[in-house]
């Protein structure tokens, strides 16, 4: 059994807890917050919740730790700190930082001679993988990425942190006449405005100035401003009614041409549709823990990607039994 411990209980450290009770070879060990560890209730009945502090003494009871922090403040301080006691995975997804974040995690790791998997998910990750193998089969050709339809965890966010906003949710939707001059191999040069356009559906405090709160939305640099953006106000509970769950998706395209006259024309697609954001990534979290710790017993020492790991260390079935079933 690979016994795992999970570090932060919010939506992605609850879909981890989930995760590991679908895998059998896999055994939750502890759940470590940095919240009071009484104010916190796993679904696993029997493993403890306890407090960040003592995660350095449990060390020889967990083989793999999955960090479940945010990207932009936890993960960068935290999984080259504990990279170099434990196995460890995150799901780090600023992908501008993504190489500075692998220096960092990889000196931890190898000094350690623990196995560090980063940045584990569906984009960075089953994404990443896609257009790894779209780059290499069709050299030549071109890379589109959609995401969505699905709930921005980052862009609500931004949108909550405005004066005068209560709640609110950002959906990513793509441009369906860009995603099908992709799928017709037109090869098309695309602006952000062009490939995907946002909704959002706010909770403003009663009294508000709805107009610049809009205004605010749609001008934000990064987020809004480069997008056709439409503001919905709506009240509290059809927030809660309408928009709880927390969906996403999208597509990778790779289209390319062969032949001596580059006249034969291809596309790969891939494509997720998701129920859950946070439990499919804890999900993908889960086969890469899986991953590290076959890594880490022969000896590949430091930080890794989804690039670097064997497709079948990421299956819990044998060798056999993947080329029997699934080659």
């Amino acid at each position: 059994m690979i016994r795992i411990g999970i570090l932060g209980y919010g939506n992605l450290g609850k879909g981890v807890e989930s995760a590991i009770r679908q895998n059998p070879d896999m055994e939750l060990k502890a759940v470590f917050t940095r919240r009071d560890p009484a104010s916190v209730t796993l679904a696993t009945e029997g493993i403890p919740e306890l407090p960040v502090a003592q995660l350095t003494e449990r060390k020889e009871e967990i083989d793999v730790l999955i960090l479940c922090g945010g990207s932009a403040t936890d993960l960068p301080l935290q999984t080259p700190a504990y990279a170099a006691d434990f196995n460890v995975v995150d799901s780090f997804d600023t992908h501008a930082t993504i190489p500075e974040h692998f220096d960092n995690v990889n000196r931890s790791a190898a000094s350690g001679k623990k196995t560090a998997v980063i940045s584990a998910g569906w984009d960075p990750g089953m994404f990443s993988v896609s257009r790894l193998y779209g780059n290499a089969i069709l050299p030549e050709g071109e890379d589109y990425t959609f995401w969505g339809k699905g709930v921005s965890q980052g862009h609500s966010d931004a949108i909550r942190r405005i004066p005068d906003v209560i709640d609110a949710k950002q959906y990513t939707i793509p441009v369906d006449a860009a995603l099908e001059a992709v799928r017709a191999g037109s090869n098309p040069v695309l602006t952000t405005r062009q490939k995907h356009t946002r909704e959002c559906f706010v909770v403003a405090k009663e009294g508000a100035d709805l107009g610049a709160i809009e205004n605010e939305i749609k001008t934000m640099p990064n987020y809004f401003a480069e997008y056709d953006t439409t503001v919905h106000f709506i009240t509290k509970e059809e927030l809660e009614r309408d928009h709880s769950a927390i969906p996403h998706g999208g597509f990778v395209l790779r289209s390319g041409v062969t032949g001596t006259d580059g006249t034969n024309r291809h596309l790969i697609e891939y494509s997720l549709k998701l129920d859950s954001n946070p439990e499919f990534t804890s999900s993908v979290i889960v086969a890469c823990a899986r991953a590290a710790y076959r890594m880490n017993r022969e000896g590949m020492y430091g930080c890794k990607t989804m690039f670097d790991i064997p497709p079948a260390y990421l299956s819990a079935r044998s060798g056999e039994e993947l080329r029997r079933k699934l080659l």
